[in-house]
């Protein structure tokens, strides 16, 4: 007797190939979960067995429970109905998937799926399934309690059930199944989960499966999600951008080779190979649901990385500074949110500073105060002269440097951190005696007439290293100032009104161009008679402390440094005599 379906299989099927399942080659995972479920369903001392056969068509036979009659059209010919499926024994937690939608997932590479299901104590059955929306019931054969599916493939679909790929797809979802699941006569089953391994094992396997010799492997364990597994840390640098994916098994079935979420952002380090009896898959039994479980288990993991870190920070030192090279980013990041991070970072990792590399520790060891510059323009500005002062400078430019330094003063009140304003610098220089500053006046006042138009103020210091002509400092409040100002003129007539009505409320502190009294040229250009080239040097030492400092060059800037240094030359390169 000829059947409907109660859904349109078609539509289905479309919604399988198109939206759920991201390839065709799931089909073999759905087959064996049910294969898998029909065994589980028999009790714990079934020993299961999985055949598949490949050929014209392919053949997929289990000594499972079976199905009766009344069961096979309940579970394979309805689609989205749990209550019956209860009442039947087939929705326990222990089974991997649901009958059902699982089989019509076949539907994918096959015309026809005929099923050949009998339960020990009832007749034998053969449903035959067709992807026009028909399907149909009748008596099979005498045999063992069990079921065989059988493909009969679809154009185009035929590379789907050959024998190399399916062997391929076997393994690869089902060679960690507690059954034991052979194609053609080859076994595709392990029994033995890789983090298990002994250790040179477990580096071969990652080297062979996940494409890498990994830097250590870390044990996992959330007994909550009835997860174990291990965490494998990359031996290489990764964008911490990059999202990484993990192998996750689902009661030892492949879920996905690249299922994200499983792990804190910041341990971008480490690819997974776990296995869960308790997280839920999404409807496509590809990707884990974000639920409160997930997060738990995500914070348990984060909680086994972060104690494999202090474990290695107290018994090989070593190791922990060669994995701080490697991966900084992931634990500094981890460090602003967590202070025995944070500790971990300020014993261990050695930030850049103008005294060389230093930890945090040592750094205020030396110096005290956790000086810092916030960028790597500042820092290369400041480094040199801040080292010939006796100040000691971190470079706080590198992500995340000078917010871990500020975490660190706010929770620890020992810690002094402070930012240098590079005019704090200026009170480290030597004032020149008053003779001769009142010799330079002159001097100065040319000087400053040539710069005003630039915004910037002359001064003369001492001050170390003597090789260093002149210097340009910019304090934060004269940063501002500039930001504001090319802000103003940019805006339109609104938004300029509003900025010039705040106009008063922002400090006019100017850019300074500091002349080193120290340096022999700084005191042969002072004592220049010829006012004309000595404002033309000074024009040009403006010039070189910008470039020296890394600072920006604006056009006003560019114009001057060309002006100059034709200048210079023209004063350099006497004219050839006319006859």
């Amino acid at each position: 007797m000829s059947n409907t379906f109660q859904v349109d299989l078609r539509g289905i099927v479309d919604l399988l190939s198109h939206h759920l399942y991201a390839s065709p080659r799931v089909y073999v995972r759905e087959l064996l979960q049910n294969a898998v479920d029909a065994i589980t369903a028999v009790g714990p001392d079934h020993a299961g067995r999985v055949e598949i056969t490949t050929g014209a068509t392919l053949r997929i036979t289990d000594n499972g429970i079976g199905l009766t009659e009344a069961q096979v059209h309940e579970l394979l010919a309805t689609i989205g109905r749990s209550s019956k499926r209860d009442e039947l024994g087939f929705a326990r937690h222990e089974f991997l998937g649901q009958f059902g939608i699982g089989l019509l997932s076949c539907f994918l590479v096959a015309d026809e799926i005929r099923v050949h299901t009998r339960r020990a104590g009832a007749d034998p059955v053969l449903w035959t399934g067709y992807s026009d929306g028909r399907y149909a019931v009748g008596p099979g054969d005498e045999r063992e309690p069990g079921t065989t599916v059988t493909l009969l493939p679809r154009r185009g679909a035929e590379h789907y059930l050959t024998g190399a790929t399916v062997t391929e797809l076997a393994e690869l979802y089902g060679s960690l199944l507690p059954v034991e699941v052979s194609v053609d006569g080859r076994r595709v089953t392990t029994g033995t989960v890789p983090w298990a391994l002994p250790a040179a094992e477990r580096m071969a396997y990652a080297e062979s499966v996940l494409g890498f010799r990994p830097f250590d492997v870390i044990e996992l364990n959330v007994p909550g999600a009835g997860l174990s597994g291990a965490a494998f840390v990359l031996p290489t640098p990764v964008n911490p951008a990059s999202r990484g994916g993990h192998r996750v098994y689902l009661k030892r079935m492949l879920l996905s080779e690249s299922v994200e979420g499983l792990l804190p952002d910041w341990a971008f380090f480490a690819r997974c190979v776990v296995d869960s009896t308790e997280l839920r898959p999404t409807a496509s039994r590809e990707a884990l649901y974000d639920d409160g479980m997930l997060a738990e288990t995500r914070e348990a993991i984060a909680d086994q990385l972060r104690g494999w870190l202090v474990r290695l920070s107290t018994t090989d030192p070593r190791r922990l500074a060669q994995f701080l090279q490697i991966h900084h980013l992931g634990v500094k990041a981890l460090a602003l949110h967590d202070a025995e991070m944070l500790r971990l970072v300020e014993q261990w990792y050695p930030m850049q500073t103008n005294v060389g590399e230093l930890t945090l520790a040592e750094f205020r060891a030396r110096f005290g105060v956790l000086r810092y510059a916030a960028t790597a323009d500042e820092f290369r500005q400041l480094a040199a002269v801040a080292a010939a002062q006796d100040v000691g400078l971190i470079n706080g430019g590198y992500v995340y440097d000078a917010d871990l330094i500020e975490r660190l003063a706010a929770t620890d009140p020992e810690v002094r951190a402070e930012r240098l304003d590079p005019t704090d610098l200026t009170t480290r220089f030597t004032a020149v005696d008053a003779e001769a500053e009142l010799r330079l006046r002159p001097f100065l006042s040319a000087a400053q007439r040539r710069l005003d138009k630039l915004g910037c103020e002359v001064v003369v210091r001492a001050f170390d290293p003597v090789t260093l002509p002149a210097l340009y400092l910019v304090s934060r409040s004269a940063a501002f100032h500039e930001e504001f100002t090319a802000s103003r003129d940019q805006a339109d007539d609104l938004w300029g009104g509003v900025l010039d009505a705040l106009s008063s409320t922002v400090p006019n502190d100017r850019p300074q161009l500091v002349l080193n009294h120290r340096n022999p040229l700084i005191r042969r250009v002072a004592a220049l008679g010829d006012a004309e080239l000595a404002a033309l040097a000074v024009e040009s030492l403006y010039g070189q402390a910008l470039l020296l400092g890394h600072h920006p060059i604006r056009p006003a800037d560019a114009a001057l440094l060309t002006t100059s240094f034709l200048g210079l030359l023209d004063r350099a390169v006497p004219e050839e005599e006319t006859r």
